[in-house]
C-alpha cells in the first residue's frame, strides 16, 4: 500500500483556533487514511466505503480542497494501477461529492492533464486505460464548468434541459455537439476496457478483472443521463431544421447508439454488475427522429443502485496473507520489461513459462479464496452449534436445579411426614406425592442422560467434518509454497478451533462428572426416603379411602366445571364474531369513505394546479410578448440616433398612414387589455393586439425619422421628440403590463397623444396640392410623356450631330475620346427613349385595367397623387436628357468639364429610376410591360454607367500630368516649395469643406421648393441639378467632389 506524504503546509495553515483543531487533525487524519486505502498499488477494486469517506469529507469541508493536498502528493508516475484507482475515485468525488468539488478540480487540471499523458506515451495496458480515463475527466470538468445547469450526476429533469438549451438553433446545435463528444469519451473507455478483458480472457469474479470494471458503474449511470437528453436535443433539432442539414447527426447517434447497446449487454452478462447496479434495457432499433411522434415512444433508461448494506470496520482476517512483498517486485519487474523489453532485446521460453505460472497463480488465488471462504463457513458453523449445544447444557442446569429445589421439597415433605406420623391421612397423601415426584425426578435424569449421549455423537460428528475439511485443505494447497502456508495457517486454526471445542467439551464431561456424583446423591437420598415412607405406608392405607372419595368428589366438580365452562366459550365465541364481523364493515365503511374524500382532494387540487398552471402559461406567453415588442421599439428607438440611418428617407404620406394605422391598434389594444383583465385565462387577444401594436409604433418610430431627414429643422427637431416621446410613452405601458399588480392599471392615453403629435407633425409637412384642375391631369400626362419623348429624339438628334463635327474638327486622341463618349451617350439616349416608350405603354393599360366604367380623365383625377409623381418624374427625365447632351457639346468643344457629364449621367439613372417607381405603383405584378421597364431600367443604368466610364478614361487620357522635377532645387528652396503647396492645400481643403456645406444647403433648399404651392422655372442655364416636382420627395444623388485645381 502506497504512503501519504506529510501533511501540506497549506492544509496546516487552515487550521486556526484551538476549539477546532482536535477536530480538523481527526478529518485530516481520517480522510488520510480513507484516500491511503482507497488509492494503492494493490489490483483490486476500490472499496464502497473508503469512497464513501471521502465523498462525505467533501460535503464536510465544502469542496475538495483536502483530497487534493493529499492526491498532489500521491506517487501516480511510479504506478499505472495507482493512477487507475485515482482516476476512479475522482470520478465517483465529481459524481457524488459537494458541488464546490467541480471548481476545485477545474483548478488542478494541469496535474490531470499531465498524468494521462505521460500514461500516455508508455505501453502499459493500465496506462493506456488511464490516457483514456484523465481525458474523460477532462472532458466532464469542461462540460459541467460551461454548462452549470448540469450537475456533475448529470441529474436534471427534462424542464431545466429544455431551459437550457432554449430557442436558438445555434444554441440548440451546439449543445448536442458537446453531449455527443461526452458520450464518445464514456463509451471508448468502456471499450478500451472490454478489449482488454477480451484480450485476456478474464473472469468478472476475479480481483484483477473488478479493478478494471469498478469504474464502469460511473460510467454506466453518465452514459445513460447523455442518452436520454441527446434523444430529447435531436428531436428538437430535427421540430426546428430541415432532416437533410442532421443527417451528419443521425448518423453520429445511430454510431453512439450501437456502441451503447452492446456496453450495456455486455456489462448485463457480467456477475460482477449483478449485484451492484440494475443495467437499463435499451430498444431494439434508435429512435426515428424523422417522426415527431416517436417521441412519445421514448422511454427514459433508468439505472437503478441496490440499497446496500452498511459496512462495518474491516474484520480481523482469520488467515493473514501478505502479498505485497511478493506482488510488488513482479509488478516493477513487468512494467520495466513492458517499457524497455527483455533483456538483449530477446522473448525467450521462459517468458511464456512465466506468464502460464501467473495464469495458475491466479486460478490458485481465486480457488484459495473460495477454500477460506468454504473453511470460514464451517467454522461459522461449528461456533452455532457449540453455541447450540452451550445452549443445552444451560437448560439442563436449569433442570438439574429444578430438581435440586424439587429433591428440597422432598426433604420438607419427608420432615412433615415424620413430624405427622399420627396423623394417617395426611401421612398418606404425603406418600403418594412423594413418590410421584421421584418417578418424575427418575425421568428427568433419564432425558439428561441421553442429552448427554447427543452432544457427545454430535462432537463426534464435527470432528469428523473438521477432519474432512483438512483433507480438502491438504489435497487443494499442495501445488505451491504460498498455498502450502495457507494451509498451514488454516490447519493451525482450525487445531486451535479443535482445542477449544475439545476443552468445551471436557469442561462439559466434568461438569455432567459432577451431576451424576449429584444425582447419586440424590439417588440415595430418595432412598432413604422411599424407605421412611415404607414406614409410612401403613398408615397411609387408612388415608387411601379417604382420598378415592376425595376424588371421586373432585372428579364430578371436575366435569360440572368444564361443562360450564364449554358453554362459556361457545356464547364468548359468538360474541367475539359478531363483533368482528361488525368492526370489519365499520373498518370497510371507513376505509370507502376516505378513500372517496382522497380521490374528490386529489380532484380538486388538480384542477387548481392545472388552474393556476394554465393562468401561468397566459401570463408567460404574455411577458414573451411584452419582451419581444420592447425590444421591437426600442430598437426603433435606437434608429433616431443611429448615423447609419441618417441617409434612410421617407416621405410625410408614408408617415401619417403608418401614424394612423398606429393609433388604430391602439384601440384593438384596449380591448384585449380589458378582455385579458376581465379573464386572465385567455391572453390571445392581448397578445395579437400587443404585437400589431408594437410593429406598427416600430414603423411609425423609424419612418418619423426617415421623414425628418428632409424636413426643415424646425419640423424635424420636433418630429424626432415626439417620435422619441412616442416610444418612451410605448415603453412605459408595457413596463407595466410586465407587472401584475399595475397591469389591470395600465393606460394607453399618453401613447394616442404622442401618436396623434406624429400624425399632426406629418400632416403639416405634406406638400401642397398642384395648382392644375383635376379635370387637366389626364391631358398633362400625355404631354410629359409626348414632350419627353421629343426631348430625348432632340438629345439623340444634336449628339449624332455633334458627332459628326467632332470627327471633321478633331483627330487622335481627342477624337477618339470623343467619338468614345458620344457613342455612350448615344446609347444611353436610345436606352432612355426605349424605357419612355415602355413606360406609356405601361400606363396605357393599369388605365385601361383601373379605370373600369369611368374615362381616362376621370381615372388620372381620381388617383392625382400617383399622377403627380408621373408627371414630376417624366419631366425630370426629359431636362436630364436635355443637360446631357448640352453637357457633352462642352466637352467636345473643351468648354465644359467633364464632372458634369458624370453628374447629369447620376441624374439622368435617379429620374428614370423615379419614373419606373412611379409606374410600378399602379401595375400588376404579372404584367409584362412591367417586366420590359424593369429590364429597360436596369439597361439605362447600365448605359449610365458606360457614360461615367467613359468620360473618365477619356479625361485621363486628355489630360497631362506634368513630370515633378525637383533634382536642380536646394534645400532652402525645396522647403518653401514645400511650405507653399502645404498652404495651398490647406486653402483647397478649406475651400471643399465650404462647397460641401453650401451643397448641403441646396438640398434643404431644394426640397423646401420640392413641396411649395408653384413649379420653379424651369432653366437649364440657371440651376446645375433638376428640381424634382412636387409631390416626389426623393433624395438628389451625390455630387462629385469639385477638383483640386480650377479649370
Amino acid at each position: 500500500m502506497n504512503s501519504i506524504k506529510s501533511v501540506p503546509a497549506r492544509v496546516l495553515s487552515r487550521r486556526g483556533g484551538h476549539s477546532l483543531e482536535a477536530e480538523r487533525e481527526q478529518f485530516d487524519k481520517s480522510q488520510a487514511i480513507s484516500i491511503s486505502k482507497a488509492i494503492n498499488t494493490q489490483e483490486a477494486p476500490v472499496k464502497e466505503k473508503h469512497a464513501r469517506r471521502i465523498i462525505l469529507g467533501t460535503h464536510h469541508e465544502k469542496g475538495a480542497f483536502t483530497f487534493w493536498s493529499y492526491a498532489i502528493g500521491l506517487p501516480l508516475p511510479s504506478s499505472a494501477i495507482l493512477s487507475w484507482k485515482f482516476c476512479h475515485v475522482l470520478h465517483k468525488v465529481l459524481r457524488d461529492g459537494h458541488p464546490n468539488v467541480l471548481q476545485d478540480c477545474q483548478r488542478y487540471r494541469s496535474n490531470i492533464r499531465e498524468t494521462g499523458d505521460l500514461w500516455g506515451h508508455l505501453h502499459d495496458r493500465y496506462g493506456q486505460l488511464v490516457s483514456i480515463y484523465t481525458r474523460l475527466l477532462l472532458t466532464k470538468i469542461s462540460f459541467h464548468v460551461k454548462h452549470p445547469e448540469f450537475p456533475p450526476g448529470l441529474e436534471v429533469s427534462d424542464e431545466v434541459l429544455e431551459k437550457t438549451a432554449g430557442t436558438d438553433v445555434n444554441n440548440i446545435f451546439q449543445l448536442t455537439v458537446e453531449l455527443f463528444d461526452y458520450l464518445d469519451c464514456e463509451l471508448k473507455l468502456s471499450e478500451s476496457v472490454f478489449r482488454q478483458l477480451n484480450t485476456s480472457m478474464a473472469v468478472s469474479q476475479m480481483s484483477a478483472v473488478q479493478c478494471r470494471l469498478a469504474p464502469l458503474i460511473q460510467v454506466i449511470q453518465d452514459c445513460s443521463h447523455l442518452y436520454h437528453y441527446s434523444v430529447k436535443l435531436m428531436f428538437k433539432l430535427h421540430s426546428c431544421l430541415p432532416a437533410d442539414t442532421l443527417q451528419g447527426h443521425r448518423d453520429r447517434f445511430h454510431e453512439q447508439f450501437r456502441s451503447l447497446k452492446n456496453f450495456f449487454k455486455k456489462a448485463s452478462d457480467m456477475l460482477y454488475f449483478k449485484r451492484l447496479i440494475q443495467i437499463p434495457r435499451l430498444p431494439e432499433s434508435p429512435p426515428n427522429f424523422l417522426r415527431a411522434s416517436a417521441l412519445a415512444e421514448h422511454v427514459k433508461p433508468v439505472v437503478v443502485i441496490p440499497e446496500e448494506a452498511p459496512e462495518d470496520e474491516e474484520p480481523e482476517n482469520l488467515i493473514e496473507i501478505s502479498t505485497t512483498s511478493t506482488t510488488e517486485p513482479q509488478i516493477t519487474s513487468d512494467l520495466f520489461e513492458q517499457t524497455f523489453g527483455p533483456p538483449n532485446g530477446v522473448w525467450d521460453d521462459r517468458d511464456a513459462q512465466i506468464e502460464s505460472l501467473k495464469k495458475e497463480v491466479e486460478t490458485l488465488r481465486a480457488e484459495m479464496e473460495k477454500i477460506k471462504l468454504e473453511a470460514q463457513r464451517y467454522i461459522t458453523q461449528l461456533k452455532a452449534q457449540v453455541n447450540s449445544l452451550e445452549g443445552e447444557v444451560e437448560e439442563q442446569r436449569k433442570q438439574k436445579q429444578k430438581a435440586l429445589v424439587d429433591n428440597e421439597q422432598l426433604r420438607d415433605e419427608l420432615e412433615r411426614l415424620q413430624r405427622a406420623k399420627q396423623d394417617s391421612d395426611r401421612s398418606q397423601r404425603l406418600c403418594a406425592e412423594a413418590e410421584k415426584k421421584a418417578s418424575a425426578t427418575e425421568i428427568r435424569y433419564t432425558k439428561l442422560k441421553e442429552k448427554h449421549s447427543e452432544l457427545i455423537n454430535t462432537h463426534a460428528e464435527l470432528l469428523r467434518k473438521n477432519a474432512d475439511t483438512a483433507k480438502q485443505l491438504t489435497v487443494t494447497q499442495q501445488s505451491q509454497e504460498e498455498v502450502a502456508r495457507v494451509k498451514e495457517q488454516l490447519a493451525f486454526q482450525v487445531e486451535q478451533v479443535k482445542r477449544e471445542a475439545e476443552m468445551k467439551l471436557e469442561d462439559q464431561s466434568v461438569q455432567m462428572e459432577q451431576l451424576r456424583q449429584e444425582l447419586d446423591a440424590r439417588r440415595d437420598e430418595l432412598e432413604q426416603a422411599q424407605r421412611s415412607l415404607s414406614h409410612a405406608k401403613q398408615a397411609g392405607v387408612e388415608l387411601s379411602a379417604q382420598l378415592d372419595a376425595l376424588h371421586a368428589e373432585k372428579e364430578v366438580l371436575r366435569r360440572s366445571v368444564s361443562e360450564k365452562e364449554c358453554e362459556l366459550l361457545s356464547t364468548r365465541g359468538l360474541v367475539q364474531e359478531k363483533e368482528l364481523q361488525l368492526s370489519q364493515e365499520a373498518d370497510k365503511a371507513t376505509r370507502e369513505i376516505q378513500e372517496l374524500q382522497g380521490r374528490l382532494l386529489e380532484k380538486s387540487n388538480q384542477e387548481q394546479s392545472l388552474q393556476q398552471k394554465l393562468l401561468d402559461e397566459q401570463f408567460g406567453i404574455l411577458q414573451e410578448t411584452v419582451r419581444e415588442a420592447q425590444a421591437i421599439l426600442s430598437d426603433a428607438m435606437a434608429k433616431l440616433d443611429d448615423p447609419l440611418h441618417l441617409r434612410c428617407t421617407s416621405s410625410p404620406d408614408y408617415l401619417l398612414s403608418r401614424a394612423q394605422a398606429a393609433l388604430e391598434s391602439t384601440d384593438a389594444l384596449e380591448k384585449g387589455h380589458a378582455q385579458y383583465v376581465a379573464s386572465m385565462a385567455d391572453a390571445a387577444g392581448l397578445v395579437g393586439a400587443l404585437a400589431l401594436f408594437a410593429h406598427l409604433t416600430g414603423d411609425t418610430i423609424v419612418n418619423g425619422s426617415a421623414t425628418a431627414h428632409l424636413a426643415p429643422t424646425d419640423h424635424a427637431d420636433r418630429l424626432t421628440e415626439t417620435c422619441r416621446e412616442c416610444g418612451q410613452r410605448s415603453l412605459e405601458y408595457l413596463e407595466q403590463l410586465k407587472d401584475r399588480q399595475r397591469l389591470g392599471s395600465a393606460q394607453l392615453g399618453h401613447v394616442q397623444g404622442a401618436l396623434r403629435g406624429v400624425l399632426q407633425l406629418a400632416q403639416e409637412l405634406r406638400p401642397k396640392s398642384l395648382d392644375i384642375k383635376q379635370e387637366e391631369l389626364g391631358d398633362m400626362v400625355e404631354k410629359e410623356m409626348a414632350s419627353t419623348s421629343e426631348a430625348i429624339e432632340d438629345a439623340v438628334r444634336r449628339i449624332e450631330e455633334m458627332m459628326s463635327q467632332a470627327r471633321n474638327e478633331s483627330s487622335g486622341v481627342k477624337l477618339e475620346v470623343n467619338e468614345r463618349i458620344l457613342n455612350s451617350c448615344t446609347d444611353l439616349m436610345k436606352a432612355i427613349r426605349l424605357l419612355v416608350t415602355t413606360s406609356t405603354n405601361l400606363q396605357k393599360e393599369i388605365v385601361e385595367s383601373g379605370r373600369g366604367a369611368a374615362t381616362t380623365q376621370e381615372f388620372y383625377a381620381k388617383n392625382s397623387r400617383w399622377t403627380e409623381g408621373l408627371i414630376s418624374a417624366s419631366k425630370a427625365v426629359g431636362w436630364g436628357a436635355t443637360q446631357l447632351v448640352e453637357s457633352a457639346d462642352r466637352v467636345v468643344l473643351h468648354t465644359g468639364k467633364y464632372e458634369e457629364l458624370i453628374v447629369c449621367s447620376h441624374e439622368i439613372a435617379a429620374s428614370t429610376a423615379q419614373l419606373v417607381a412611379a409606374s410600378k405603383v399602379k401595375a400588376e405584378k404579372s404584367s409584362r410591360n412591367l417586366a420590359r421597364l424593369q429590364e429597360c431600367s436596369r439597361n439605362v443604368n447600365e448605359m449610365a454607367a458606360n457614360v461615367v466610364a467613359s468620360t473618365k478614361s477619356g479625361q485621363e487620357q486628355i489630360e497631362e500630368k506634368d513630370t515633378m522635377d525637383f533634382s536642380g532645387m536646394s534645400l532652402i528652396k525645396l522647403k518653401k516649395e514645400e511650405m507653399e503647396t502645404q498652404v495651398k492645400v490647406l486653402e483647397l481643403e478649406k475651400r471643399l469643406e465650404g462647397e460641401r456645406v453650401r451643397l448641403g444647403e441646396l438640398r434643404k433648399q431644394h426640397y423646401v421648393l420640392a413641396g411649395g404651392c408653384e413649379d420653379a422655372p424651369e432653366d437649364g442655364e440657371a440651376r446645375p441639378a433638376p428640381a424634382p416636382r412636387r409631390g416626389i420627395l426623393k433624395k438628389p444623388p451625390i455630387a462629385q467632389k469639385p477638383g483640386l485645381g480650377e479649370p
